[in-house]
């Protein structure tokens, strides 16, 4: 059962397909963004394809805004590797009404369409959050072969006091055997609509018991949802780094050669002009290695912005950059 359908989500569908010759294993790869994660978005595309040259993917990318310039780049991008990207502009009058948070916008419900546009047309589906780098070969994930009855495979998020928490403030105590992160999902994309993951997490949203519940919005409603029926894979695929952790003073930084995605969660993103840290090397080469190669890092833009960046700027021993910032943030701060 939907709770979407083609007609009043999809607004527009641009079919970038440059692939060479028609591959037998091809691993389908989903993105769901709004605009200020279409630059993360190209440059993350871009880096599964850098670190993965012999492999066939296709891309879908669902987003609520897409200028020239980004369908430019997109095209281009697509040309460059020979390879297939779909872009789909939804509608998101329908997800407007599910809870949101400061860092995190109603943008995190586009896995559940993409679950439903996607059903029928794609067995096997890996969907990713656009701040995330590949630095290694994801082949296992392409082979990979579903168990009876298994949704998704996924990465464990942190240890078991914390699944610990979450078992007992979502009533659900099979997660005391481990609570994912849902930024890595790789989907059995019918067991996930035979169960009817999409519609049920949507209601779930939909009511206050449960919205008291919740912190992590769709990712506590997945966890409940597919509790006993995901299988748990290795923290490689999903090596998670804040770069706000690099203002610590002892810093464990868990990005090795292993690794193959770095998920880089928390406010500052490689993106950013202040986030120009070791860690961002993998981000900043796919970057060069794609059409957002002249595109500059952002720069701060509010006072949560410039406050961070001029952490940063100090700690890069950047001082008089870090004390500018420290000037635009309290003007920010006075105007709001």
């Amino acid at each position: 059962m939907s709770q979407f359908s083609d007609e009043d989500i999809i607004l527009s569908v641009f079919d970038f397909n440059y692939q060479e010759k028609k591959a037998a294993n091809v691993l389908n790869i989903a993105f769901g963004i709004d605009k200020n994660f279409l630059f993360g978005c190209g440059v993350a595309i871009s880096s599964v394809l850098l670190s993965n040259a012999s492999a066939f993917f296709e891309f879908h990318v669902f987003t609520d805004s897409f200028s020239e310039a980004d369908k430019a780049r997109f095209e281009a991008l697509a040309k460059q590797y020979k390879t297939h990207i779909n872009i789909y502009v939804i509608n998101c009058e329908k997800l407007k009404s599910l809870p949101s948070t400061k860092n995190w916008s109603y943008a995190t419900y586009f896995r559940f369409i993409i679950a439903d546009y996607l059903y029928h047309k794609v067995d096997k589906l890996l969907y990713l959050d656009a701040d995330i780098a590949c630095k290694g070969s994801i082949q296992p994930l392409v082979d990979y072969v579903f168990a009876e009855n298994e949704i998704a495979a996924v990465v464990v998020e942190r240890d078991i006091e914390w699944w610990s928490n979450r078992a007992a403030t979502l009533s659900t105590p099979e997660l005391v055997s481990g609570y994912f992160n849902a930024g890595f999902l790789l989907i059995n994309i019918n067991e996930w609509n035979i169960n009817n993951i999409s519609y049920k997490a949507i209601e779930m949203l939909r009511d206050p018991q449960w919205v008291e519940k919740i912190t992590h919005l769709d990712q506590d409603v997945l966890n409940v949802l597919l509790a006993g029926k995901v299988k748990f894979i290795e923290g490689k695929y999903n090596t998670r780094f804040s770069i706000n952790y690099e203002l610590k003073d002892n810093v464990v930084n868990p990005v090795n050669d292993e690794t193959v995605f770095i998920h880089y969660v928390g406010p500052t993103k490689p993106w950013h002009d202040w986030g120009t840290y070791p860690v961002s090397q993998s981000f900043l080469t796919a970057k060069e290695a794609s059409p957002w190669r002249n595109v500059e890092l952002l720069k701060p833009i509010n006072s949560h912005q410039y406050r961070y960046s001029a952490k940063h700027k100090f700690n890069q021993k950047l001082y008089l950059q870090g004390l500018s910032n420290y000037f635009n943030y309290y003007v920010a701060k006075f105007k709001e």
